[in-house]
Parts: C-alpha cells; sequence; structure tokens
C-alpha cells in the first residue's frame, strides 16, 4: 500500500463561497479505479485535500495518521468529486465524547449557522457522547453515536432503520476513546450502505445528492484518521439535480 504522504500545499484555488478561502493543506489517503483492482495494477493517486473554512493548524499528518484538533468547526474537502464508490477509512477519536464525521457526495459550501455542508453524513462519535448529551434525563440510543447516516444540510435520503429522518445503526460495534474502528462505506446511484468494524449495520436510499465532493469534519474534539482509501467504480445513471454544483 502507497505511503500516505505529509507534503502540505498552500496553493490559493477558486473560492466555493463568498468568505472562506481555499487553499490545498495536505495529500492524505489513495484512489484508484476499479479496473485498477481487477487488472491487479498497484498503482493509486494520493488525495490533496483543499481547506475550506477550517485553518492550516486545524489538521496535521503524523506518519500514516492524520490529526484534526477540531477547531475552528468547519470542513475540508477533496480536489475532485465521487460518484459511484468505495470508501475505506480508519478513525478513532481522542476525547470522550468527541463529534465527527465524513460527508459525501457533499457540495462543500458550509451554512452560516452551522459552518457545515450539505451532503449525506457518515456519523462519527465517541460512545460517551450519549451520556453528555442527556435530554430530560434521558439518555440518546447508543446506536445514534455509531455509524448513523443522514443528509445533512439541503441533502434528503430515505432511511433503512429510521430514527426520524435519519439512519441508525442496527447493532452498535463501535469502539470508544483511544481504539481504532474501520468503517468501509459503499455508496451507489444514491445508495449507501456502511461497515462498522466488520459487519454492514446501516444503510440510506435515494440520496438527493449522488455526486459530490468528500469533507472531513472538524467539530470540536480531536480526532485521528489513517488508512483512508478510495476505490471508484463505474458510472451509473444520474440526473443533473443529483449533481453538486462545482
Amino acid at each position: 500500500m502507497k505511503l500516505l504522504k505529509s507534503v502540505f500545499f498552500f496553493t490559493c484555488v477558486n473560492l466555493a463561497q463568498p468568505g472562506y478561502t481555499q487553499k490545498i493543506l495536505f495529500e492524505f489517503g489513495a484512489g484508484k479505479k476499479f479496473d485498477q483492482l481487477i487488472s491487479g495494477r498497484s498503482d493509486s493517486t494520493s488525495l490533496r485535500w483543499i481547506d475550506v473554512n477550517t485553518s492550516d493548524t486545524t489538521w496535521y499528518v503524523k506518519g500514516n495518521v492524520l490529526v484534526g484538533k477540531g477547531l475552528p468547526i468547519g470542513v475540508v474537502r477533496s480536489e475532485k468529486m465521487y460518484q459511484n464508490f468505495i470508501m475505506h477509512v480508519e478513525w478513532r477519536h481522542m476525547e470522550k465524547g468527541g463529534n465527527s464525521g465524513i460527508f459525501v457526495w457533499c457540495d462543500a459550501k458550509p451554512e452560516k449557522d452551522s459552518r457545515l455542508p450539505s451532503g449525506v453524513e457518515v456519523q462519527m462519535l465517541e460512545l460517551d457522547w450519549v451520556n453528555q448529551h442527556k435530554q430530560n434525563g434521558e439518555m440518546p440510543p447508543v446506536a445514534y453515536v455509531h455509524g448513523e447516516l443522514f443528509g445533512a444540510g439541503k441533502t434528503s435520503t430515505i432511511p433503512d432503520n429510521p430514527r426520524g429522518e435519519r439512519s441508525k445503526s442496527i447493532e452498535n460495534r463501535c469502539l470508544g476513546t483511544g481504539e481504532w474502528n474501520t468503517y468501509t462505506v459503499v455508496c451507489v446511484d444514491g445508495v449507501i450502505k456502511l461497515s462498522v468494524n466488520g459487519k454492514f449495520v446501516n444503510g440510506i436510499r435515494q440520496a438527493s445528492q449522488r455526486k459530490g465532493y468528500l469533507c472531513l469534519e472538524a467539530e470540536g474534539a480531536r480526532i485521528e484518521f489513517r488508512n483512508l482509501q478510495i476505490v471508484e467504480l463505474e458510472d451509473g445513471y444520474i440526473l443533473p439535480e443529483h449533481i453538486v454544483e462545482g
């Protein structure tokens, strides 16, 4: 597997939204086409990440690990858009109750109130989050922290396992602070299936956005990522309204 690079770039690019400067901050992860796997080719492309509304001190690469400090709240986005793909990623929270996630099919245009964009969020909450966010003395379901999928911002989805408009996992397989979790995320034609630590436990369908950026989220707590790999699959049928604006 190609080693993750820690080469930093500070090249300004076009703004996706007024008021938010964007620049390529780092390379992290590897991408390849599905036909490369079939043909046995081992070459892959390093993924380059562009700042949207965090800062060049929010993220840093340490060896083969990407560290996100969590502040300011916001995202970095992939350099290119993706339609149908498989994503493998390992992640761990370093603070109890930590909050983060990865957006797929994302427009990378933050809302002013939340500083977060529209897309389908693959939730990553540390297990103690439920203890820290009781409402009326009641603890939210543990499944909420474990791989919840939902349409964020203007994006809509239909949940496989409804918790309101969100989809919760049917089994809690998530590990706690300092322990590595593995997600496999399969995204095809508006359908997403999520495997957590070796088992598929959640999904959504009929996403209103089906081609867009990947976004890594900073949401107030330190999180670490490693072994991020993207395998691009063949394109499917898609309408113009399913593609985010570049």
